[in-house]
């Protein structure tokens, strides 16, 4: 499958704090990428480098086959970004616009700009055309930022936090919409998103950055089909350790949980000790926690 993003050893320093540091991330065609990490990690800062609004110090970075960044040409620049659509985490849109006065202001810069599918999008998540932008709710603004993303011919979706602050009804809504916009061709999605049962349900591989650095990234089915945490005593966790690649160690007050990378080989070693199905938040809190290795 193709790239639609590639990024290769990316690295910028933003602060005397923080870089990001040798970041290498893709995004194929048809596939849905979660994205997640705590705050301050640089999954925002890596969507805007993507965009071409952050300048890499050093590192490739490729859309849809291009070279592109902040020192393409600004032609290229302007044509690459018409395919992708963006929804951030803070609505953009003036306050004082109504919803058809926001879509009226970005929809110029896309040849594509669909709005008969605005107008459908907007009726079926109950957004009033009438409505300003200063009386949404944060799931409405995040809504209305969505909305526009999909209706300007984009090939690759980068969401920031897109499905926060919205109810489970809805948040299901747009899950649905992602998974759909994916599923056609040349399309693909990165979802930055804390909300990890979310990327549970969507998402085809899981990206996790840290302190600027990627902590890990595979198929999604291996972290929540496959991996396993085991519930051991302090002896029982020594055996572990000693005998099971990968696997990663937490202490608790009174047991030892350890991160397993597969669960069914790992019963059958150790049928004496219970191990559960990982979710993502568990197996991430393994690689961002004080685990041991």
């Amino acid at each position: 499958m193709e790239n639609l993003l590639s990024m290769r050893g990316a690295s910028r320093r933003i602060s005397n704090d923080f870089a990001l540091q040798n970041v290498d991330l893709t995004v194929k065609e048809n596939e849905v990428v979660g994205f997640v990490g705590p705050n301050g990690a640089g999954k925002t800062t890596i969507i805007r480098a993507a965009l071409g609004l952050v300048r890499l110090d050093s590192g490739d970075l490729n859309l849809f086959g291009q070279s592109f960044g902040a020192n393409a040409d600004e032609a290229l620049q302007r044509e690459l970004r018409a395919r992708i659509g963006v929804v951030m985490d803070t609505c953009p849109f003036p306050s004082d616009h109504t919803v058809r006065q926001a879509a009226a202001s970005v929809s110029p810069a896309y040849p594509h700009w669909d709005w008969k599918r605005f107008e459908t999008l907007c009726v079926e998540h109950g957004l009033s055309f009438k409505a300003k932008v200063k009386s949404l709710s944060r799931g409405m603004g995040m809504k209305l930022q969505l909305i526009c993303a999909l209706c300007h011919g984009a090939d690759l979706l980068l969401l920031d936090e897109a499905t926060a602050g919205l109810d489970p009804i809805a948040r299901d809504g747009i899950l649905d919409e992602l998974r759909a916009f994916a599923s056609e061709a040349g399309h693909g999605v990165l979802l930055s998103s804390h909300i990890t049962s979310d990327l549970e349900r969507i998402a085809d591989r899981v990206v996790a950055i840290d302190a600027g650095r990627i902590v890990f990234d595979l198929p999604r089915e291996e972290i929540t089909d496959v991996a396993g945490v085991a519930r051991c005593t302090a002896a029982q966790a020594d055996e572990v350790m000693a005998c099971v690649d990968r696997a990663r160690m937490q202490r608790r007050d009174y047991s030892v949980d350890v991160l397993v990378p597969d669960r069914f080989a790992f019963t059958e070693a150790f049928p004496d000790v219970a191990c559960d199905r990982a979710s993502i938040d568990e197996y991430l809190h393994f690689y961002l926690g004080e685990a041991d290795r």
